[in-house]
Parts: structure tokens; sequence; C-alpha cells
């Protein structure tokens, strides 16, 4: 389970992020996200409408499998409120093989880990050298 510090409480958190965050969209999820600048870590809440499936247990089930990828996965050091809205009710039937990459893939489009800069054009040798000619 994720920890409740990640976790949303409240309505109106919810609805700030649908008001003003940018959505990232795949075939049965969809992220939404904003930055929050008066947190220091990110915070999660997953959706699973009555119409995805009429049953309770099969939804929350869908809910902690969607935290348990999000738990395990990279982590997010940048405070994001997150939404992911589940729309299908094939994500309850995907194996975890199939899912995780979904999940993931859907992070890694919205931007939420962090990328490494790379810069091909200067190694740490090339500082050296220069500091060297001064």
């Amino acid at each position: 389970m994720l920890a409740r510090r990640h976790r949303f409480h409240g309505h109106s958190s919810l609805t700030f992020v649908y008001r003003h965050g940018a959505t990232v969209r795949g075939q049965h999820i969809a992220v939404r996200f904003v930055r929050n600048t008066r947190r220091p870590e990110y915070r999660l809440a997953v959706i699973v409408s009555r119409k995805v499936h009429k049953s309770a247990v099969q939804r929350n089930r869908i809910r902690r499998r969607i935290y348990e990828v999000v738990r395990t996965g990279k982590p997010i050091p940048i405070a994001y409120d997150i939404v992911v809205t589940v729309f299908s009710d094939q994500i309850a039937a995907l194996p975890p093989a199939e899912l995780t990459p979904l999940v993931r893939n859907l992070f890694d489009r919205a931007g939420l880990y962090p990328t490494a800069p790379t810069d091909t054009n200067r190694s740490d040798h090339d500082i050296v050298k220069k500091r060297e000619d001064q």
C-alpha cells in the first residue's frame, strides 16, 4: 500500500488537479498531474468509476494494483499531485507484466520521472584540460 503521506486527503485537492493539471492519456487509463510547491513529496489518487466495474471489490483491487506499481517503481523526487483515472474494465484482467509498463510509460510521457542530463559534447577530461590551460 502507498504510504499515507503520498495519498490525497480531502476533495478540494482533487478539484485543483482537475482544473489546473495537464493530462496524458493512454489506452485504458489517464494521468492528470500538477506541480505542488506546498509539499515536499508527491501525492497520488487513483479514481475507478462504478462504470468501470460494478463491484467495489474489483474497483479496490484495480486501485491497489496501480498503487503498487507506483510504489515499487522509480521514485518521483519532485512534488506533484497526480490523479490516475481508470476508464476501462480491461485493467482488471491485465497481468502485472502488462500493467506495470502501461503505468510507467504514462508517467514517463508526463515527465514525472526525472531524466538525467546528458551532455555528449563535454566530458570531465575537457574541464580538467581547460583549468590546466588557464
